[in-house]
């Protein structure tokens, strides 16, 4: 008999495309949904981003281009790192990819052997896990625990570490937590990655949607530029989600090697979406800084909000627009109380185990929707809680 592959059975998805699908049917049923399930904004890519794209297709760049991606994009992305975080690169470390998720698989594909050894954050990203293990690698989980607000054990991941381990993966600002590493954090994994001669997969998706101080990246550290690779977007910060658009920033030799699955796997990434990201970088609108300043609005109406509620306990994100919040008191399940909201209050979220085990009592609220609407969703998950008050006041 034919078969499957059997890396694929190492492959899971992610639990808000579930809750995505079902929160859609019982739209389909006529009831009203607040979606606050997807990391995706609900602003939309600037117009001078718009014209771009449209005057790049009108122009015929609309063929097969660089491998890398277009030399003037790669440029622009140097030129852009160092003006918004300080970050000395030449655009022959950049590869433009379709998506970050593209990006990112193309880098641990170059890195990442049968029988490695990965670290990652639990709670974070599941896709890191996932793709770790459909290598062939064991995926190591490190703990961001509340106690903690978030930020790593640094003792815990040293003491992780063994002869297999080859690379630490991280996302700062985090998803789903909003954590954003401290220096000092960034400091110690850099130290061990030198120590333990480790690669560093850098996450910085979410640099910019930051609510107080400078970004630091790892990669602006000594000795991690020879040992770091970045992974970033226009999906977050320039609610370029659809446009597919990510690339990677690393030793030119990590470059090299992504370049040769790109030339094994899709060719390369659109041209006329490369043209109108030269276009986003510049945002000769100020998009990304008014898109922040109303996301830090929504935040702090939401967080405030859910720290009403019976039962719920909510620390307010560093950056990223998430909101992740503890539930154990209200006696409840994540899982319960995520088909209790969505079910009968009408708000999708999404049960912390998506994000790891760590998430288990937990749920992420993405602040991807209006302010009425986070209004109307605390008002609605206030008139649910209900079902569990009494159980807190007990």
């Amino acid at each position: 008999m034919t078969r499957i592959a059997s890396r694929i059975s190492q492959l899971h998805g992610e639990g808000a495309l579930a809750v995505f699908s079902r929160a859609k049917e019982l739209e389909r049923q006529g009831r009203s949904i607040i979606h606050l399930e997807l990391g995706e904004p609900d602003f939309h890519a600037a117009a001078p981003i718009v014209d771009a794209v449209r005057a790049a297709v009108a122009a015929g760049r609309d063929r097969y281009c660089s491998t890398r991606g277009v030399a003037a994009l790669r440029e622009a992305i140097a030129e852009y790192l160092k003006r918004t975080r300080r970050l000395a690169v030449a655009s022959e470390q950049v590869l433009v990819a379709p998506g970050c998720k593209m990006a990112l698989s193309l880098a641990m594909m170059a890195l990442i052997e049968p029988g490695d050894e990965v670290l990652y954050p639990d709670p974070g990203f599941p896709i890191y896990p996932s793709f770790a293990r459909g290598l062939g690698a064991k995926a190591v989980p490190f703990s961001l625990d509340e106690k903690n607000k978030f930020q790593p054990d640094l003792h815990e991941i040293a003491a992780k570490i063994t002869p297999r381990t080859t690379t630490i993966i991280f996302n700062s600002p985090n998803n789903p937590t909003g954590t954003v590493f401290s220096e000092a954090t960034l400091q110690k994994i850099a130290e061990l990655a030198a120590k333990h001669d480790l690669w560093i997969i850098s996450d910085e998706v979410y640099a910019r949607i930051l609510f107080s101080g400078e970004y630091t990246s790892v990669w602006s550290l000594p000795g991690m530029v020879e040992r770091t690779v970045i992974i970033d977007g226009f999906s977050k910060s320039f609610a370029m989600t659809g446009w597919r658009l990510g690339y990677a920033v690393a030793p030119t030799r990590v470059i090299d090697a992504m370049d040769l699955l790109v030339l094994n796997t899709f060719t390369c990434t659109a041209e006329f979406t490369q043209i109108a990201a030269i276009e986003a970088l510049r945002d000769s609108t100020n998009a990304v800084e008014a898109m922040v300043l109303e996301y830090r609005k929504r935040r702090d109406l939401f967080v405030t909000g859910l720290n009403r509620i019976s039962g719920f306990r909510c620390l307010p994100p560093d950056g990223a627009f998430y909101a992740w919040v503890n539930i154990e008191d209200t006696g409840l399940s994540a899982e319960e109380l995520q088909k209790l909201l969505l079910e009968e209050a009408g708000v999708a979220g999404i049960a912390g185990a998506a994000f790891g085990s760590g998430g288990g009592k937990y749920l992420r609220f993405s602040l991807v929707s209006a302010r009425n609407l986070l209004e109307e969703a605390l008002e609605r998950v206030q008139r649910i809680s209900l079902h569990w008050r009494a159980a807190v006041s007990r």
